[in-house]
C-alpha cells in the first residue's frame, strides 16, 4: 500500500481495501473521462473499464493528457497503458462504439458506470443500460459556457442533442480538469461509503455546490 501512502493516511485503510477491490467503467475518455480515469486509478481503485472509439488528434493534446507522439492512437488503448506504467491499475480498454448492441456487455458486472460522453445519444444508451442492470450510473458533462455538472442516476437529464457539434466547442483545459476532479472524488465517495452526491460547477466563479 506503500503506493497510496497519502491517499491510505487520508482516507484510511478500510475506505484503501474497497477501493482497490472496486470495478468501475468509465464511458469516453476525452477531456472529462481521461482525468477522471487517472484520479481514480491514483486514488487506488484497482479495476478500471475504459470504453471509447476516438483516435487522439492533435486538438485534443491542450485539453487531455496526451503527447504529440500519441496522435492517431487509440484513447482507450493509451490510457489504459498509461495507467498500468503509472500505478500499475488493471485498466481494460475498449476501443468501440458504444451502442444498444453490445452496451450490456460493456457495463456488466462493475460497481459503478461513469458516464464521460461528448454526446446525447451515448448518454442516453448508458443511461438506460445502467438502469436495465440495476447499476449505479454517474453522468459527467460540460458546456462552452462554463457550466459543469455531476449527477448520479435518477436524477440525470439527457440533454437535448439539437444543434450538437462533438468537434467544435470552446473550453479551457483547466475546467475540464476541474470538473473531472470533482466527479472523481464524488465516484470514490461512492465507492467508500455508498452515498451519491451530485455537483455543478460553475467556472467563473471557480464554484462547487455539491447536493
Amino acid at each position: 500500500m506503500t503506493l497510496f501512502l497519502h491517499e491510505l493516511r487520508h482516507r484510511g485503510p478500510e475506505a484503501m481495501v474497497r477501493l482497490r477491490d472496486a470495478r468501475v467503467v468509465v464511458c469516453g475518455t476525452g477531456a472529462l473521462g481521461s482525468h477522471l480515469a487517472w484520479s481514480l486509478a491514483r486514488a487506488g481503485v484497482g479495476h478500471l473499464r475504459l470504453v471509447d472509439r476516438d483516435r487522439v488528434e492533435e486538438r485534443n493534446l491542450s485539453t487531455q493528457p496526451w503527447a504529440r507522439a500519441d496522435v492517431g492512437a487509440p484513447k482507450a488503448k493509451l490510457l489504459a497503458a498509461q495507467l498500468y506504467r503509472a500505478v500499475g491499475v488493471d485498466a481494460e480498454p475498449h476501443v468501440v462504439q458504444l451502442g444498444e448492441a453490445n452496451a450490456k456487455k460493456l457495463l456488466r458486472g462493475v460497481d459503478l458506470v461513469i458516464d464521460a460522453f461528448d454526446n446525447s445519444a451515448s448518454r442516453a444508451c448508458v443511461q438506460r443500460t445502467a438502469l436495465a442492470l440495476a447499476t449505479p450510473c454517474l453522468h459527467a458533462g460540460l458546456s462552452g459556457d462554463g457550466y459543469g455538472e455531476v449527477v448520479f442516476d435518477p436524477g440525470y437529464r439527457v440533454p437535448s442533442a439539437a444543434g450538437e457539434d462533438v468537434c467544435d466547442y470552446a473550453l479551457a483545459g483547466t475546467f475540464a480538469l476541474f470538473t473531472a476532479t470533482v466527479a472523481a472524488e464524488l465516484a470514490l465517495r461512492f465507492l467508500v461509503t455508498g452515498e451519491a452526491h451530485g455537483a455543478a460547477i460553475t467556472f467563473g466563479d471557480l464554484a462547487v455546490r455539491v447536493g
